[in-house]
């Protein structure tokens, strides 16, 4: 809900960017504009990690707005150069984008491929991740269950970009628990052997290290009907963002790439689920969104919020 200022309260991030918010927490705020021209008010290398799903370049027009397939690449280009300005030298980049098919017919479109291709050319791939959502609609419907000749789209790509060769990480703050395969094996312990492909696995393999590695391939369902943002959204009569990723898909990022009080990015905010949960984590956020309506359901996000 929002409040009134209270003594002693002040947006966190008044000197790292001096526009007035649209709102604030106690660890972040929220710009309503342009990113590109907000961007610029933000100092050299400020940014420890950049969490964003921008537009899709879908075939068919958004009301958030998306650009055209063949337009994408000289699109996005003016804001990866700067991304790579306002990012910290062991920063991240981190682009949660979809595909898209070409219309009209029953194939794909490689934007988001193409604009890899470019943007490694600015920066490091860091790694590749993809998002598998299970709960996916079977759609384009012309081509899924009219045509039958594909199947439905579960996956999204994930571009782990990096300013540097070394960016920070550290996969042990994402640990994920042990299959009961692995548990019995640790209990009985594991004795050391070459395996068929020639590698070599040691008795380390066997290790308790709290937690197995992460693969790249994170499955989560985008389904979050019982948020608080979705029941005051209705109880207020305004439209929710109609594309929001679910919030463990960049709470993984979060934790696996910063450090509580490191300053975390989206330039294209939307209803702010990156800001939100940046600040479960104790990350200071900043959002950036061009539709003031967005923001003023994205408040509902957060416990208290400040104008």
């Amino acid at each position: 809900m929002t409040e009134k200022l209270p003594l002693g309260i002040e947006n966190p991030l008044q000197d790292i960017i001096k526009p007035k918010p649209f709102y604030f927490t106690e660890f972040g705020a929220s710009y309503l504009g342009d990113s590109l021209e907000l961007m610029k008010k933000l100092p050299d290398e400020s940014i420890n990690l950049i969490m964003t799903s921008p537009p899709y370049a879908l075939v068919f027009k958004k009301e958030y707005g998306n650009v055209d397939a063949h337009e994408y690449v000289d699109w996005f280009k003016k804001f990866a150069k700067e991304f790579k300005r306002i990012l910290t030298e062991d920063g991240s980049l981190v682009i949660d984008i979809g595909g898209s098919w070409n219309k009209g017919k029953p194939t794909r479109s490689v934007y988001q491929f193409e604009l890899l291709i470019e943007l490694v050319k600015e920066f490091h791939l860091a790694q590749e991740f993809y998002w598998y959502n299970p709960a996916k609609l079977p759609s384009p419907a012309e081509w899924v269950t009219v045509r039958r000749i594909r199947v439905k789209d579960s996956v999204e790509t994930v571009w782990w970009l990096s300013k540097a060769p070394f960016p920070k990480a550290d996969n042990r703050k994402v640990l994920q628990p042990y299959s009961k395969d692995m548990q019995r094996l640790i209990e009985k312990g594991y004795k050391a052997k070459k395996r068929p492909s020639g590698h070599n696995i040691t008795n380390k393999f066997g290790k308790e290290n709290g937690g197995s590695i992460p693969p790249n391939l994170i499955q989560v369902g985008n389904t979050d009907s019982s948020s608080n943002y979705l029941k005051m959204c209705k109880k207020k009569g305004m439209k929710p963002h109609p594309a929001r990723y679910p919030k463990e898909l960049p709470s993984f990022f979060i934790k696996f790439l910063t450090e509580p009080g490191d300053l975390v990015l989206d330039p294209f905010c939307g209803s702010n689920v990156t800001g939100y949960v940046s600040q479960e984590n104790k990350r200071r956020w900043i959002g950036f969104e061009l539709k003031d309506e967005y923001l003023l359901g994205s408040e509902y996000r957060f416990p208290a919020v400040y104008k």
